[in-house]
């Protein structure tokens, strides 16, 4: 039984005399096993310390002689075993987790007195120079012949880089790796990245470059990686969508995108309120998200993307008369900020409520809204800009606008409500209830589209009661010019 950490021997008779300890622990091996003396066939199980300094090692007998266990941070590798005599406390730290409570395990059924039989015990002989060096914390490997098959990766490491390597899957092994803070598996073949990335609970670079991944998980965006991530590169993959739920890694400052197949960015990237570097160059991009205005960046890169310049008199209206009691109920859990979750209500209805846009005038829209098309100079949002394209221009075409049409369900009445082109209108035709969707498009005006339900509404009004003479049906109606 072996550890492998960080150790200081503090002598608690030291402050007796005036004394203090250095207070700096040594990289030693820790061993657990027999040492068998003159007076003892059988021999005592001994806890054996070597250091650089010290690599034939200091015995401690452990039978009957450990006063007590200190282990409240056990999950991060540190912990005290006290012993009676001599009167020290022998402080343990940058451990790995599961090795030390295997360890302190073994010392506890040895003060006890236990059956050891089970128990892997060591040789208690001098240790070898590179067993006791400093923990290695960066590892790099750039070529296949390099990489580890046998042997495992050192368990302290914090930045592991694996390039050109043709690994067609993350290593399992890399996952084990609790302390690591940047990982760079770029220019592989890696075709899906595992959940299981999440729970590497330091991890605030991932550096995927150059591999062929096609989706990026819900599953991550909703990991501790939401806590963490800083960095994350995705550049030259094969990208078509990114979910709505990316947007959930608020920690993100630096995001790389470039050389994908993005048709759009998730309609909520406006959440990620960190984020001062940006580059999206080369995708499938005709549109920014609305929320991208909310965004303020130090650096923006568009450049490549096939822009589709917006016609200020398109509109599109998808309206439903009146509003669905799920739509009422939708619209007033986000605006009365009222917390859900897939206990309370359907889980679909959480995902509707996640990924519901958000209109200028801060209204959520689900399904019921009108849509405007507007441009934008990128400088609004950040400081340095790449031209978008050999034009030199600086404007991006915004994914239409939304403006809300806020119904008065006893009434019938209906209002505009928003800052966008449609700008603000009344609706009205007294006491009717009427179902159905109008889905409306071309240069709509509000004059325009109460000069359209003025002449539909009536011929379809039975009497004061607000019944329909029969269901009204309208799959779109298109404005006249």
């Amino acid at each position: 039984m072996k550890l492998q950490c960080d150790v200081e021997v503090v002598n608690r008779m030291l402050p007796t005399f005036g004394m203090r300890n250095r207070g700096k622990g040594n990289r030693a091996v820790l061993s657990i096993g027999r040492h068998v003396d003159k007076t003892s066939q059988r021999g005592n199980i001994f806890m054996m310390i070597c250091t650089a300094k010290d690599r034939s090692g200091s015995k401690y007998k452990l039978k009957d002689n450990i006063e007590k266990f200190f282990t409240w941070f056990v999950e991060e590798g540190k912990a005290t075993v006290r012993l009676k005599e001599p009167p020290v406390d022998i402080c343990l730290s940058k451990a790995d987790a599961n090795s030390l409570k295997n360890f302190l395990s073994a010392a506890r059924l040895a003060d006890r007195g236990s059956d050891t039989s089970s128990l892997p015990l060591s040789t208690l002989t001098p240790v070898r120079a590179r067993d006791v060096e400093q923990p290695k914390k960066k590892l790099t490997i750039v070529s296949k012949k390099d990489y580890p098959l046998a042997s495992s990766f050192p368990y302290s490491l914090e930045q592991l880089q694996v390039s050109y390597c043709k690994l067609s899957r993350v290593d399992m092994r890399m996952l084990s790796l609790k302390a690591l803070r940047k990982l760079d598996l770029s220019n592989n073949h890696i075709k899906k990245l595992p959940a299981t990335i999440g729970d590497l609970g330091c991890l605030s670079e991932l550096i995927l470059h150059n591999n062929h991944l096609e989706a990026f998980s819900v599953a991550l965006c909703l990991s501790t990686l939401q806590r963490t991530l800083q960095l994350l590169d995705l550049s030259q993959n094969r990208l078509q969508t990114l979910p709505a739920q990316f947007c959930q890694l608020r920690e993100l400052v630096n995001l790389k995108l470039d050389d994908n197949e993005l048709a759009c960015l998730p309609f909520h990237v406006g959440r990620l309120s960190k984020l001062r570097f940006l580059s999206a160059a080369h995708n499938q991009l005709v549109a920014l998200p609305g929320d991208f205005r909310k965004l303020s960046l130090e650096n923006l890169d568009l450049f490549g993307n096939p822009f589709i310049q917006p016609n200020p008199m398109d509109h599109t209206m998808q309206l439903t008369f009146p509003l669905p009691l799920q739509e009422l109920a939708s619209r007033a859990l986000s605006n009365l900020s009222i917390p859900y979750g897939p206990h309370l209500i359907p889980a679909h209805l959480c995902r509707d409520l996640e990924t519901a846009k958000t209109c200028d005038c801060g209204r959520v829209c689900i399904n019921f809204y009108i849509k405007t098309a507007v441009s934008m100079n990128l400088h609004q949002v950040s400081q340095t800009v790449v031209l978008v394209d050999d034009m030199g221009g600086t404007d991006a075409p915004l994914e239409p606008g939304l403006d809300t049409l806020k119904l008065c369900p006893n009434s019938g009445a209906a209002s505009f409500r928003g800052s966008g082109p449609c700008g603000t209108g009344r609706l009205s035709q007294k006491d009717v209830v009427y179902g159905g969707s109008l889905i409306l498009g071309g240069a709509i005006t509000p004059l325009k589209f109460v000069t359209i339900l003025e002449k539909v509404l009536p011929s379809m009004v039975a009497d004061e009661r607000t019944h329909l003479k029969e269901p009204l049906k309208l799959d779109s109606i298109v404005a006249p010019p």
